[in-house]
């Protein structure tokens, strides 16, 4: 169904049950549904967020200013990156790190060819820094890069198998969606993504999907064309 991706993992996933530092169980899982994806002949490509390590916003009203902490907490994520690159490798399928602001020779530049090409030869390319700009999230930066490499939809991994109607882990009424449109989430007024990233996604057409990352097999089940988790779409 899909061809090529682009991936969007929260920091805060790689953080295992706390949500916080590396969890090298929950690094090893990802690798491998990653890996296995790729072999399977999906174009991957991944944004990762850094909550794990540090958000931006957290350093407001601590000492730090926004266009401060907002480097920090693109910094976290490009460790992030390295360390997800790693775990890929050791599954035996190419990783490049590649980041919005120069960081040679810690990773690549990025230039959208050459991610590109990493995934036309059978990589994955994993693309840190955010957009490069302060009070951009890491959303925006997906919505952007998924774009830029004409991916054929923006998958978005969570911890919940899809889009509710309120939050299912507080509402034990909430239901889930198959799917819904662009407006219909905007209407309801449903947190798929944040709202630059939602609006670059309508924009640009470009399909979401949100599903479960932690339920093993999921993401080569979207490569099959499964129905899997919750289609946004014009």
């Amino acid at each position: 169904m899909y061809k090529r991706v682009l991936l969007k993992l929260s920091g805060e996933s790689l953080g295992g049950p706390s949500g916080r530092g590396i969890d090298e169980k929950m690094l090893a899982a990802y690798a491998g549904e990653i890996a296995a994806a790729a072999r399977e002949g999906l174009e991957v490509a991944i944004v990762i967020g850094g909550g794990n390590i540090f958000r931006g916003l957290q350093g407001v009203g601590k000492g730090f200013d926004r266009v401060n902490g907002d480097r920090m907490g693109m910094l976290a994520t490009v460790i992030n990156s390295l360390g997800l690159a790693m775990a890929i490798r050791s599954e035996g399928v190419e990783a490049e790190v590649f980041t919005a602001t120069p960081m040679e020779p810690v990773a690549n530049y990025y230039m959208r060819d050459k991610a590109v090409k990493v995934l036309e030869r059978g990589g994955v390319a994993l693309i840190a820094g955010g957009t490069g700009n302060p009070f951009f999230t890491t959303d925006s930066g997906a919505a952007l890069r998924a774009l830029e490499i004409g991916a054929d939809a923006l998958l978005k991994g969570t911890r919940v198998d899809g889009v509710y109607t309120a939050d299912p882990e507080k509402d034990p009424t909430a239901t889930k969606y198959d799917e819904l449109t662009f407006d219909k989430a905007l209407g309801d007024h449903l947190k798929v993504m944040d709202q630059t990233a939602f609006a670059l996604c309508s924009e640009g057409n470009m399909p979401i999907i949100v599903f479960d990352m932690n339920e093993k097999g999921n993401l080569t089940k979207l490569l099959k064309g499964e129905k899997v988790g919750t289609l946004v779409h014009k």
